[in-house]
């Protein structure tokens, strides 16, 4: 048991809160490279997980962990790229939507107890903050359905930093827009299970929601987590910078060497331009085509941009009533 817990190959993958336990997978580095989020769909399934009580592994790993840091994002912002762009060998290893914060929030939303869920919490990021190298940094890039737990983890962790990254709004309606049905379905879903968490504060009430049509849902979705991350920018100005996905995809690897300045890494900033992670699609693993973002955005505004246009005007509206900043503070500083 020591030995798994101790081993970063070793994933900690699952919490039951049942058996008060968690669920380990061994997944490569190499592996975790490869796909773009840890979920059994990625990884396939695990028929015979390694299942270890919680406190056994609390006492097994006991403070002997690496400096962990958050990138929370708000979907469909080059998330995933810049996760995988800080794994470096001996400089950092990333996590890219690990299924146990997935876990965190579905026990929450099913009734935990607040004192307990927090002891456990704290333990899930211990398991995550595990390296595979001395003096590497973990950066743990949760699904946006964690957002709403984002600053319990920074509380538990006082000396976690957090980049914040978010596509600006009309960027992020084009890609909900041109990824078609599903991609709205999922919209409604994100939404859903905010205002179940009580994460919306925009003055609707629920009845609201069925008048919208799926892009203003959409951006619903995204003025929440705006509001909230301008909240935390506000909230902790030291630990925390706010990065927009045009100018991460802009300057990539400008935007990754200033982030890693922001998290404290070393490592050689000069290869950065040449990282793997920067020119191939982060979903599909095939390289982007000269063009291919533009066109393709081009192509949505064409589509869309009529629809579009008319939601922008209106979130626009919704955000000046509830006092939200369509720009957030604490920009990264990036040369």
């Amino acid at each position: 048991m020591t030995a798994i817990v101790a081993d970063a190959e070793w994933l900690a993958h699952r919490y039951d809160p049942g058996h008060d336990a968690f669920h380990f997978r061994r997944v490569a580095r190499a592996a975790r490279g490869a796909v773009p989020f840890l979920t059994d769909q990625h990884l396939g399934t695990e028929a015979a997980p390694v299942i270890l009580r919680r406190t056994d592994c609390r006492d097994a790993i006991g403070t002997a962990q690496a400096p962990i840091h958050f990138l929370f994002h708000s979907a469909y912002c080059a998330s995933t790229m810049l996760a995988q762009a800080f794994d470096q060998p001996g400089v950092a290893t990333s996590l890219s939507e690990p299924v146990l914060l997935n876990d965190m929030v579905g026990w929450r939303r099913r009734g935990a107890d607040p004192r307990e869920h927090g002891r456990v919490m704290d333990e899930a990021l211990a398991m995550l903050g595990r390296s595979f190298l001395s003096g590497e940094a973990v950066i743990v890039k949760p699904s946006n359905v964690f957002n709403p737990l984002a600053r319990g983890a920074l509380m538990l962790r006082p000396h976690a930093r957090a980049i914040l990254l978010h596509a600006p709004l009309r960027d992020f309606l084009l890609s909900v827009a041109r990824k078609g049905m599903w991609c709205r379905l999922w919209c409604r879903e994100l939404l859903e299970n905010y205002l179940a968490d009580g994460f919306v504060k925009l003055g609707f009430e629920p009845r609201d929601y069925f008048r919208q049509s799926d892009l203003q849902v959409a951006a619903v979705g995204w003025l929440a987590q705006q509001q909230d991350f301008a909240a935390l920018a506000q909230a902790m100005p030291s630990r925390i910078a706010t990065l927009a996905s045009d100018r991460l995809t802009d300057a990539p690897a400008a935007a990754i060497a200033a982030a890693m300045d922001h998290f404290g890494l070393a490592g050689d900033r000069t290869a950065l331009a040449g990282h793997p992670a920067i020119g191939r699609n982060s979903k599909s693993g095939a390289a982007f085509a000269p063009g291919e973002r533009q066109r393709d955005l081009a192509a949505a505004e064409t589509a869309y941009g009529e629809e579009i246009d008319q939601v922008v005007t209106w979130a626009a509206a919704v955000a000046e009533q509830a006092n939200i900043p369509l720009t957030l503070p604490g920009a990264l500083h990036t040369a």
